[in-house]
């Protein structure tokens, strides 16, 4: 309904419609066109924007029937993998002595109504998914440089993912160098590429991407790094910047799926414990550079960049570590390499300071406990990051004004001798020097001297 009201201004009469907004995820359309203006032109809505009105309803397409299909288009096979696993994830001996049909029903892939496109995505035959959703692929290629051109190797699996899962791990760990680092006589053999991130980055690919589009799930190795391509960009509400901190599943049954056997953790904690390893490896965060609204992007890099950092990080112990957050590990990589705290970060910082894993070295500076070095004999590193202590700060005012002598020191020259301390900082220093009687103030204000008492 459009509607409209009269307002008198200025002795004349002003029409105002009111027009009601879309219902959500729906386009307006008349004579079966949604309409869009182009300049001064009506056009039919572009491909883009009536595709990104429709998602705005969170339709779950996996969980919808797929027309024509029947559990013949089911890999037996499949289904046995999923319930072996459901088995061990759930304890429920029971499962054993169901049929593959209840099994399907249960964990809701087959409905009353019919066969999921869920069931095809984690249970189909190739020939039913090149039927009814060819676009459910995995394409892997490994490349031994950035050039391009053919890949090195090349690999298509369009089958239920539970058929091809292992398969692609495989693959992958075909050309899975080690790197070894020895600190002591501890002996650290890192993989290139983590068994747990790549498995947790290839099912948020399987279960994030947009099955309505064209495209397929890439996955491309190099030597040193691994790159997933998926199709759909990034899930409604879900930014690179609240990535660790929302969940919003686009496919939500085949993620309940999924999280029955244990691949996926039900608070879809994935792309978490991808940041964890990577930290714990000493590794680079995640790069998502190239995503953007039509494909997400994510780079895992393989290269330890700092062995003494996972010689620190191996100091926290496993013990303590199983009780870290995501945001402990962040900061702890933070500290580190000495980039500045987020402000939602402060909230931890008193616990991990509780468990002997991070000091307060001044003036909302925070550093790495001098343990977690000293364990490995980087004692000056952490005396670098420190800086100069207390008694040394106030040796050094001391020794500045008493070479000025007769001629007295501004507080303002004072900054010169300490610049990374703030007015505040310096002012107690000098309060402290004054009250041992090391030193006196004449004048006020600016004009204000200080003298070494002799």
């Amino acid at each position: 309904m459009v509607d409209f009201r009269v307002l008198e201004y200025q002795e004349k009469r002003v029409l105002v419609f009111d027009v009601s907004s879309r219902p959500i995820g729906l386009s307006v359309q008349l004579d079966g066109v949604a309409w869009w203006y182009e300049s001064d032109s009506l056009i039919p809505m572009p491909d883009n924007v009536r595709y990104s009105i429709y998602k705005e309803s969170g339709f779950d397409f996996s969980g919808s029937i797929c027309a024509g299909a029947t559990l013949s288009d089911l890999d037996e096979s499949a289904v046995e993998l999923f319930r072996s696993k459901w088995i061990k994830k759930s304890g429920n001996k029971r499962l054993a002595n169901l049929s593959g049909e209840q099994i399907l029903r249960d964990c809701s892939a087959v409905t009353d109504d019919g066969v999921t496109y869920a069931a095809l995505i984690l249970f189909g035959k190739h020939s039913s998914l090149t039927k009814y959703l060819p676009q459910s692929e995995i394409v892997f290629e490994y490349r031994s440089s950035n050039a391009s051109g053919p890949a090195n190797q090349r690999e298509e699996f369009r089958a239920g993912f539970f058929t091809c899962f292992d398969d692609i791990w495989n693959l992958i760990n075909l050309r899975n160098d080690r790197q070894h680092y020895q600190d002591g006589l501890f002996i650290f053999d890192i993989p290139t590429f983590n068994e747990r991130v790549i498995r947790e980055a290839v099912i948020n690919a399987v279960s994030h991407r947009d099955y309505q589009m064209a495209g397929s799930v890439f996955i491309r190795q190099y030597p040193d790094h691994l790159v997933i391509e998926n199709p759909g960009g990034l899930p409604n509400g879900i930014t690179l910047e609240n990535i660790l901190d929302r969940q919003s599943p686009r496919n939500r049954r085949v993620a309940e799926i999924l999280s029955l056997c244990g691949l996926v953790e039900r608070s879809g904690q994935g792309m978490n414990i991808i940041y964890e390893f990577s930290i714990k490896e000493a590794k680079e965060l995640p790069d998502f550079t190239g995503t953007d609204s039509n494909f997400v992007v994510i780079s895992l890099n393989g290269l330890v960049i700092n062995p003494e950092m996972l010689f620190v990080i191996n100091r926290i112990g496993n013990d303590r570590m199983e009780s870290l957050s995501t945001i402990d590990f962040l900061i702890i990589n933070s500290l580190y390499h000495g980039v500045a705290l987020q402000t939602e970060m402060n909230a931890r910082i008193n616990r991990l300071i509780d468990m002997g894993i991070v000091e307060h070295a001044g003036r909302s500076k925070y550093v790495l406990a001098r343990s977690l070095y000293a364990a490995v004999g980087k004692t000056g590193t952490y005396t670098r990051l420190v800086g100069l202590d207390r008694n040394t700060n106030k040796e050094l005012i001391l020794k500045h004004i008493k070479m000025n002598g007769d001629n007295g020191t501004p507080f303002g020259e004072l900054y010169q001798v300490l610049p990374s301390h703030s007015r505040d900082q310096i002012r107690s220093l000098v309060n402290e020097l004054r009250n041992d009687g090391e030193i006196y103030c004449v004048g006020r204000t600016k004009s204000a001297l200080w003298f070494y008492k002799k």
